[in-house]
């Protein structure tokens, strides 16, 4: 052993009680649910890479997120 003393402090005191608690507590906002997300893998060049990675890193966005915008706009149409 190393010697290493841990000590333990006392449970902090619950001043509501947990049916209380249950009872008044706010319901969850009504947002609506998020699609659940799937993985996409694509091989690019790396010329392709730095140039969408350098683009990127200089617009403040991720790579992802850049790659989805373009999907959504080219298969989602509004």
């Amino acid at each position: 052993m190393t010697g290493k003393k841990v000590n333990f402090s006392r449970r902090a005191e619950r001043t509501v009680s947990a049916d209380a608690w249950v009872e008044n507590r706010e319901p969850p906002s009504e947002q609506p649910e998020q699609e659940k997300m799937k993985r996409l893998t694509i091989d690019v060049t790396e010329s392709l890479h730095k140039a969408i990675k350098s683009t990127c890193a200089s617009r403040g966005t991720k790579i992802a997120d850049e790659v989805r915008e373009l999907l959504r706009e080219k298969y989602q149409p509004d």
